[in-house]
């Protein structure tokens, strides 16, 4: 008879008290087993300890922290900085004031297998007495310490697993890795339900980037790889890696207006929803002002709109804005827009790409700019798979129907530009921006190189940013030279913005 298989039982979950490691867990930890919390000190076991407890309190669950290497006043020093308090929560100390009294000074010269022996039994005494429903050991390394055996270090972890068992707690059992040169200790791995490794690293220059990896979790469907992880005033934040697979929605596919008409025939139709759009040129050129007016474009739509700014102080961006008839301001009081001032050296991909989904999940964003991409890649120069991660988000907000619009700026004003990374291949438009000389003037021209959506033009056009109009594209120009080289000049008979302008002056003064 073939074999069938029973559908599996949701287990019962204990949350951690932080939102992206549940995520990560699909929900939390299963309850009554005992877990490994590995990672060098200072990548945050304590606060991770402290905020299991502090969960499981809140929900009317009681906890025992057992500290055999911190001291009370300590955990609450860590417990103020991050604005919680301890009150409810039981803590065992290994060595307490009154273990350090002249009547227990013998007890150093105790044998170790004795003083392990105590140690566990205490452990043991203070379960039994409290009957928690989460506890949190701290740390093993002074396990390790005591039992000085590895035989018997293994076989006084497994005592405490079968013990805590009995007594249906759910455990987490923290590891500086002080005894095991660095690398996690393998018989741990075996004994333990569930590992959670912490890292975290320097970079040449930036704070200290931390990660959470779950190395092993039995019965449960767990989002692998590394996950950055934050540790600051509050307690530690997780960041799920992004997987765009698991965002798939349904949506209209549509074009919409970049705000300037003469741009979208050169886009052929516009801006897609679903797509993202590369505005790529030298500095100056005017990429920054063209996202500007497709975001007042899609502000007057209705829509809502997140613009992150890596180069760009806020108040230099809302002052040219003004000066060009884009009132941004206007948006930014209403809620409809949001302009983030982010500083790339203080933040991970991670971090940012959970921050665009909650734009686009929470807020409801249609269209999200990135200004630029270059001060974004260039402060992570030590994140993993950058490119890769930037594939992914790019990905999701394609399946989320959101038109996404992204500025690069290229090396250099004249001559042919250098990029810092081709990003040509994720980019479902590309918009080129190029200075370009013609009768004596700097000029700027504007093509459509790639659209993976619509049949563009693929003529060059006169572009400018005036404070009466705002973005202009004038009419295709043809004769140019030097264009793929990096170094345009026109030599046509097409009548140029600028000379439009002066002959009506001239006509004007005429009438006059």
């Amino acid at each position: 008879m073939p074999l069938t298989s029973a559908p599996a039982r949701p287990q019962a979950r204990a949350t951690t008290g932080i939102a992206g490691l549940d995520n990560v867990l699909g929900g939390g930890l299963p309850r009554g087993h005992l877990y490994l919390v590995e990672g060098s000190p200072g990548a945050g076991k304590t606060t991770l300890g402290l905020q299991f407890l502090l969960d499981g309190r809140g929900r009317g669950e009681s906890g025992v922290y057992i500290t055999l290497s911190e001291t009370r006043t300590e955990l609450a020093l860590v417990a103020d900085s991050h604005g919680w308090s301890l009150d409810g929560m039981e803590i065992f100390e290994l060595v307490s004031e009154e273990g350090l009294s002249p009547d227990a000074e013998q007890s150093i010269l105790y044998p170790s297998e004795v003083e392990l022996g105590e140690t566990t039994r205490a452990v043991m005494d203070t379960v039994r007495r409290q009957k928690p429903d989460r506890v949190v050991f701290d740390s093993l390394s002074e396990m390790r310490l005591l039992a000085q055996d590895p035989l018997r270090y293994r076989r006084q972890i497994l005592a405490l697993k079968h013990f805590f068992a009995t007594q249906g707690c759910t455990v987490l059992m923290l590891d500086d890795l002080s005894g095991s040169q660095g690398q996690g200790d393998l018989q741990l791995h075996s004994i333990a339900h569930g590992v959670l490794a912490l890292d975290q690293s320097m970079a040449d220059y930036g704070p200290v980037r931390r990660h959470l990896r779950i190395v092993k979790m039995r019965g449960v469907r767990y989002r692998g790889g590394e996950h950055d992880l934050a540790l600051d005033t509050g307690g530690l934040s997780v960041f799920p890696r992004l997987i765009a697979a698991e965002h798939r929605s349904d949506f209209e596919s549509s074009f919409v207006s970049t705000g300037t008409p003469a741009l979208d025939a050169l886009l052929g139709g516009g801006l897609s929803r679903g797509s993202n759009t590369l505005f790529i040129g030298p500095s100056g050129v005017g990429k920054t002002t063209t996202a500007a007016s497709a975001v007042t474009a899609a502000l007057g739509r209705g829509e809502r709109v997140v613009y992150y700014i890596f180069d760009e102080g806020l108040g230099t961006l809302l002052h040219r804005c003004r000066a060009l008839n884009l009132p941004l301001e206007r948006y930014v009081a209403s809620g409809q827009l949001q302009l983030l001032p982010l500083d790339p050296g203080e933040m991970s991909p991670g971090q940012f790409s959970n921050m665009v989904r909650h734009a686009v999940e929470r807020d409801g964003a249609g269209m999200v700019v990135i200004d630029s991409l270059n001060a974004y890649m260039q402060a992570m120069p030590g994140a993993k798979f950058l490119l890769l991660q930037m594939h992914e988000l790019l990905s999701y907000l394609n399946q989320k129907g959101v038109v996404t619009i992204l500025v690069m700026g290229q090396h250099g004003l004249i001559g042919e530009g250098r990029n810092d990374l081709d990003l040509s291949y994720l980019s479902d438009a590309i918009v080129l921006f190029r200075f370009f000389e013609a009768h004596g003037q700097l000029l700027k021209a504007v093509s459509v190189v790639k659209s993976r959506t619509s049949r563009h033009e693929l003529t060059i056009r006169e572009f400018r940013l005036t404070e009466e109009h705002g973005v202009e594209v004038g009419a295709a120009l043809t004769d140019f030279r030097g264009v793929l080289s990096g170094v345009p000049s026109y030599d046509g008979d097409v009548e140029l913005m600028g000379e439009a302008d002066q002959r009506r002056r001239l006509r004007g003064g005429a009438k006059a």
